[in-house]
């Protein structure tokens, strides 16, 4: 998922911004780091998801965006997840490190979640997470990208640790999920950019989510997972992503995304075994942003520790 935070964070992000705002309204507003392959470890946009596949794993997420443009996005994810004893207690531990041009925000999300057993199949599961952001602004850089050096906005940069508050509600089975959540109710980011009073707009909003998944067996070898996610924020317009994975054997995944305004996605899984999980994704902007960069890449890397107490019944797509 594409990152939708302020442009205007360098010289050239300037310059940039005005073509993409003119064409493209959907892109103020938007401040929440997103990835490609949120699908397949969902802990990055709601809580109650922390312990859902009932195994101990380590994911690792590596995205680099808009490749070519100086100062574009890139992020570093790395989460453990598992799930207690008696699987009524899910819990994950985040780390990420999330860069776009002049500003850095570093932090630890813990998230916790209660699984109750509604059906035969169905486990429903709210989910709270709690944190640390280190939130970084290099404005005297900034300043000087921006021929701004008598501007007292930017004689000192802007660094503070603030803490990170989301919630989300999760239901699933083996075949479908439904979920929806705020991730960042405190709004940690540039909100707090009081001190800013010549160039810069706060932009953060809470972002709310809903999404949903099915996983269709089209014979013993052939699954197709079509999936939405619904995105809202105030101010913007209100965005989708529609995506389908086709898996082969449980053992390849293939897929396509769209999301509304901005770009397609292709996206490729290739499960090792019963444990080790790996995943490519391209995005290709379809807006006027599209002609200043050659794309955006992203990994992801899962590992899942199998024992008598962690152990997968079957093979999990999301």
């Amino acid at each position: 998922m594409i990152h939708y935070r302020k442009y205007n964070l360098s010289a050239k992000f300037i310059f940039i911004a005005t073509l993409v705002c003119a064409f493209n309204l959907n892109s103020n507003a938007q401040t929440e780091p997103m990835y490609a392959q949120y699908m397949f470890n969902m802990s990055s946009i709601n809580p109650a998801y922390a312990g859902s596949r009932e195994a101990l794993g380590v994911s690792l997420y590596q995205r680099n965006q808009w490749l070519g443009l100086e100062g574009a996005p890139s992020t570093t994810s790395l989460s453990v997840d598992g799930v207690s004893r008696e699987k009524n207690i899910g819990w994950n531990f985040h780390m990420y490190n999330d860069k776009l041009g002049v500003e850095r925000a570093t932090g630890f999300n813990g998230m916790i979640s209660t699984r109750l057993k509604v059906s035969d199949e169905g486990n429903l599961s709210a989910g709270i997470m709690l944190g640390l952001m280190d939130y970084r602004i290099d404005l005297m850089s900034l300043g000087q990208q921006l021929y701004q050096k008598n501007d007292p906005a930017f004689y000192n940069n802007f660094s503070k640790v603030m803490p990170t508050l989301g919630f989300g509600v999760y239901y699933n089975t083996d075949k479908y999920y439904l979920g929806a959540s705020l991730p960042s109710i405190l709004l940690s980011r540039s909100t707090d950019l009081d001190l800013i009073k010549s160039g810069l707009q706060k932009t953060n909003k809470q972002h709310i989510f809903l999404n949903g998944g099915f996983v269709f067996e089209i014979n013993n070898e052939v699954k197709l997972k079509p999936s939405t996610m619904v995105k809202m924020v105030s101010g913007a317009p209100i965005e989708f992503d529609l995506n389908t994975n086709v898996w082969l054997k449980d053992m390849i995944g293939l897929g396509v995304s769209y999301r509304t305004g901005d770009g397609i996605v292709g996206m490729a899984e290739y499960q090792v075994n019963e444990s080790f999980r790996l995943g490519y994704a391209f995005d290709k902007t379809t807006s006027p942003l599209r002609y200043y960069n050659n794309g955006t890449h992203e990994f992801m890397i899962r590992y899942e520790f199998m024992n008598n107490r962690y152990k997968i019944k079957s093979t999990r797509h999301f």
